[in-house]
């Protein structure tokens, strides 16, 4: 399965129609808040009844009991911030090394600019080469949870492009490479310039003991 395909599997997940789970009172968070929060554990079931159900789930039945409902951090709005992309006049082209010991041809786009609290950050953002739809941008990174709290090769996350370049960069949205599911799957691994020497505790996680 390419990048491309994935992403887009995760995507139709997300846009699923469920029942959406109810948030105690005590220590609400502001309305807006509450319906972000809503939306997005909403959505994470819907990916967990996908995954669980679907012909062609990432997740082997046989790894369904250790595996499903997927474990996430709390949602936080923390994670949740502004980022600008400084596009690069040259784009360049890079291979990187993928789980199944292949590589994988990426254009970077350009570098996400944000600051994650208030320490400033970047990660690159690239596209596949082979993609025909360039609407999406693909930002894989590791951070200092990776291997004990979260896959030790990083996680990933998906950005729609904009005419502004101004993103909404949502960490609670980080999820696993289908790799860790099942090693078939062949997942290209963050490149150096993404590795964050930050904790991110927030998105997909691994099972908590």
């Amino acid at each position: 399965m390419s990048y491309a395909q994935m992403t887009g599997w995760i995507a139709t997940t997300r846009c699923s129609a469920v029942a959406l789970i109810a948030i105690g009172a005590c220590s609400a968070p502001p309305p807006d808040d509450l319906s972000y929060i809503d939306t997005l554990i909403a959505s994470r079931a819907a990916k967990d009844q996908a995954f669980r159900n679907s012909a062609d789930s990432p997740v082997p039945v046989s790894r369904h009991e250790t595996l499903l409902p997927l474990s996430y951090f709390s949602p936080s709005l923390q994670y949740r911030i502004p980022a600008s992309l400084r596009v690069e006049d040259e784009q360049l082209v890079f291979d990187i090394p993928t789980s199944t010991g292949k590589w994988r041809s990426m254009r970077r786009v350009g570098v996400l600019e944000f600051q994650l609290k208030s320490e400033p950050m970047t990660l690159s953002a690239f596209v596949e080469v082979t993609a025909t739809d360039n609407d999406s941008l693909f930002v894989p990174f590791g951070d200092l949870t990776n291997d004990t709290e979260t896959y030790p090769a990083g996680r990933y996350l998906d950005l729609r492009v904009t005419p502004t370049g101004i993103y909404d960069l949502d960490f609670n949205l980080a999820y696993h490479p289908f790799c860790y599911y099942d090693e078939r799957y062949d997942c290209p691994f963050p490149p150096p310039e993404n590795q964050l020497a930050f904790p991110i505790r927030s998105g997909e996680r691994l099972p908590e003991d």
